[in-house]
Formats: C-alpha cells, structure tokens, sequence
C-alpha cells in the first residue's frame, strides 16, 4: 500500500483510536495517533491516571476523566480525549475504531483486546508478552468477527515483517528472520539494572526483561508464529559479531536450508545497533551476477542478507493501523499457531516456595523453544511459559540456569491466564494430571480441569478478572 498517507487525508473522518498504557511506548502511540492526518487518538487509559492525564497535557489536547460508558461518549462527542483508568471503557466504546494494546499487563492485555474484538473493534497489539501467549486465539476471534488483530508495527517484529515481505516479493526465498541485540546478560534484574533503566526512562523491570533476553526470545517467538518458522536451539545461537554482514559466515546456512524450515535468531553487538536483519536465498544466475555490480553490501550469493538499521518504535506505528482499517490486513499476526513459545529459566538458585515474578524479575529468564520438542508435551515435558509465570510458587528447588517444567510450580489452573492459554496453545486435553494447585484459603486444592470446556467458558474470563488480577498495567 503506497499511499497511505494520501488515503488517510481523503477519509470523510478520521480513524478513531484509542491507546491503552501510557507509559513509554503507549504515551508515544497516543502522540502519533494524534499528529498523523487521518487519525485521531480519542481515549487514553492507564491505571495510574496521572501519567494519562500528564501525556495529554504535556500534549496541549483538552481531555475529560471519564468513569462511566456514558462519560466516554459525551466526551468523544464534545472533541475531548477520554482518559479513564478502566481499560474496558475505552476497548467496548462504540465511538472507537482501533484498539492499541499497550499496556504490560500479560493477562489484562488478552482481556482489553478480547473486549475489543467482541465490541466490533480492530485491535493493534504493542503488548508483545500478551501477543505471544494468547495471540493464536485472539486472531481466531477476530477473523471469525471480520475484525483484523495485528502485532504493532514499530517494534523489531513488526519491521522484520515489512523485510520478509520485501524478500519474499523479490523472489527470495526466506532462511533467517533476524534481531540485532545489543547487550546481554542473563542475570540482570531491576536492582542491577536501575542505572541504566533510569537512563532511558524506562521501568526497572521492564529494562531487565529487555537486558537479560526474555524480550528478545519473545520477539522473535512472534516472528517464528506468524512466518512458521523454528529455532535451532533454546534461546538461540546469537553469535556476537561486529557487522550484520558476519552473520552470513557464521550461520551454517546451507544446513538451515537444507532443513527445510526457516530459522529466528540474531546477533550480539552488530551494527547497526537496534536494527533487524533477513537472510534470504536465491542461486539464479542472473540475479546472483547482478549483485556483483550493485553497491548494496548483500553478500555474494546464494544467500544474501538485508538488514533495517533502525526500529523507530511508536513513531511508525500508525502505517499498520492504517493499513488493519482501510486494508482489513494485519502487519503480523499469529497464522502457524505457537509454533513456538518462551519458558521459564532460573536467574539464581531457587528455593521451595519462592514465589515467581514474571519477565523481567529477580527469578527467571525465558527462552525460546520449538514447543514440538521443548515444551507442549506433558508431565516433566511441558515448561513453564514465562509471560504465565507471575505469581505461581515452587514446588521444588530449582538451580540457576535449569528450565521450569509446569509441574514444578503450585499455580491456579483456572487463573483466566491459564485458561486462555489453552484455548491459545489448541491443548484441548487436560494439563499434566499430576497437577495439583492451592487456591486461595487454608486446605483448598484442585486438580487441573478438562479444558475442553474452555470455548464455553472464555467469555467468562473476559467479563471477570482473576483473583488479585491487576487493572491495567503500566505502559511500556
């Protein structure tokens, strides 16, 4: 689609948007969406209200605190951005178009967008932990309402997409979708890392969740469900080089296609720095002696590499939500099912009874696996998903660096995040049998129930939050 811009200022009236999360990544969403001809940000939500109020002030856009369904509308009526601390206002508004998902709340993100989608809407996912972990089930509601769910441009899975389209148009075939990655450390934590978070403006734990490679596994895990593809071990290879280009002689590639499948991985501390990268193959003569003259430095063939030297994160977002409105097509969306997914690994020495505080935290990494061999079986066989490992308790000790089976942990099977996943990762048997889960009060347990009764329950799970469950998480 060429001239999104040009088709964006012929609308009678503009896209209605409304954000979720205001923090980093959502308060930028919400400024484009507000510069951008065709567009207009009409509802920002965050739980702590002041950040949403701020970013319309810091802005200059006049805006109304709205508690009720009725208050919302009367201020998108009035030309006022309805800013509200319920996500679900904003995501059943029928005033609204598009919902951007940008909060980190994992099971809150899969709830807005579920709402969304249920109330007519199109829904744009900048909430890469819910994207992944429910994503499967959530473009299946969309496609079955005529309602387009997409992972958000702007972020590296999105802008690998825009190059495996490219590759795929010229005649390429496809046999790396990569990531440049910076800085790694396995161990790093929000304590560790405050310096460097408050640097960026970031939240500590956020940080650490991009420091210690969760976030990467998670991105690429997105890319590898969308495109089929696979990697070649957990966590992948990641070899560290100076220049993308090194990543043609440091993968062995005529394995990788001989294989047959296409591969995610990456490279640590290549330039260009937060950019991402497509190894593509082609031995056609004509075409491998045509690269011998061009100036692009590509590679000698047969295999080639393209890289992107830049993510520019919400600052081009809003081509994708154009294009899921006017085009009904999403960027990237979760066609192959969970392919593949990230578990849970110890940061440190874990003790019985530590209970476990998601990605980013002082517990645990994640790892991205082929669930077909590292974690959709059952028993000892099936991980711990990372972006589900919030809140659940040990139920034995675990050494630093081993994997987190299911059955390692005390966790609610009910918690709606666990339920959705199983619709999500198509689990339609029951969970290992030998589960076995404390509810909330003395002497209580369940075992884990048949989630063949899922699809009737599911609406359920998005009218009522789990036990404890946040609102909505701060933005990124």
């Amino acid at each position: 689609m060429r001239d999104v811009l040009g088709r964006l200022k012929a609308l009678p009236g503009p896209i209605r948007v409304g954000v979720l999360g205001a923090g980093t990544a959502g308060k930028g969403l919400y400024y484009q969406a507000g510069i951008t001809p065709g567009i207009a940000a009409v509802g920002l939500c965050d739980k702590v209200l002041a950040k949403a109020t701020g970013a319309a002030e810091e802005f200059h856009r006049p805006y109304r605190v709205v508690e009720t369904e009725d208050e919302v509308e009367d201020a998108m009526k009035a030309g006022l951005v309805a800013i509200c601390e319920d996500a679900l206002l904003l995501a059943r508004s029928p005033s609204l178009d598009v919902l951007i998902e940008a909060s980190n709340d994992v099971a809150g993100g899969a709830h807005h967008a579920l709402a969304a989608l249920e109330a007519g809407k199109d829904v744009v996912m900048m909430n890469a932990e819910a994207d992944l972990t429910f994503g499967p089930y959530l473009l299946c509601c969309a496609e079955e309402r005529g309602q387009v769910y997409t992972s958000c441009d702007g972020d590296q899975p999105g802008c690998i997409a825009r190059l495996v389209d490219e590759l795929e148009l010229w005649g390429f075939k496809l046999v790396m979708a990569g990531n440049i990655k910076g800085y790694l450390d396995r161990y790093a934590n929000p304590t560790s890392i405050r310096p460097e978070a408050e640097k960026r403006s970031l939240e500590p734990k956020m940080c650490a969740g991009f420091t210690d490679g969760t976030k990467l596994c998670v991105e690429m895990a997105l890319v590898a469900n969308a495109y089929d593809l696979a990697t070649l071990r957990p966590g992948m290879l990641g070899p560290r080089c100076s220049r993308v280009q090194e990543a043609l002689e440091l993968f062995d590639l005529p394995a990788i296609r001989e294989q047959g499948k296409p591969v995610v991985d990456y490279v640590l501390g290549a330039r260009p720095y937060g950019g991402v990268f497509v190894i593509g193959y082609c031995d056609d003569p004509y075409q491998v002696r045509s690269f011998s003259w061009m100036p692009a430095e590509t590679g000698k063939g047969p295999f080639f590499v393209f890289d992107r030297s830049y993510h520019l994160v919400y600052i081009e977002a809003m081509r994708c939500v154009a294009e899921a409105y006017l085009d009904r097509e999403p960027l990237l969306a979760p066609r192959a099912g969970l392919k593949t997914d990230v578990y849970a690994y110890a940061k440190r020495d874990l003790r019985h009874g530590e209970r476990l505080d998601g990605v980013g935290g002082y517990t645990c990494y994640g790892l991205i696996e082929n669930r077909e061999r590292g974690g959709a079986g059952t028993g000892r066989q099936q991980g711990l998903p990372i972006c589900l490992s919030e809140g659940v308790t040990l139920a034995r000790d675990i050494a630093r660096d081993d994997k987190i089976y299911l059955d390692d942990v005390l966790y609610d099977p009910e918690r709606p995040d666990f339920r959705l996943y199983r619709l999500a990762a198509g689990l339609m048997a029951s969970l290992p049998a030998g589960l076995r889960a404390k509810e909330e009060g003395p002497g209580r347990e369940t075992s884990i129930g048949q989630a063949g009764a899922e699809q009737a329950r599911v609406a359920q799970t998005a009218e009522e939050p789990a036990k404890g469950d946040r609102a909505l998480g701060e933005g990124p």
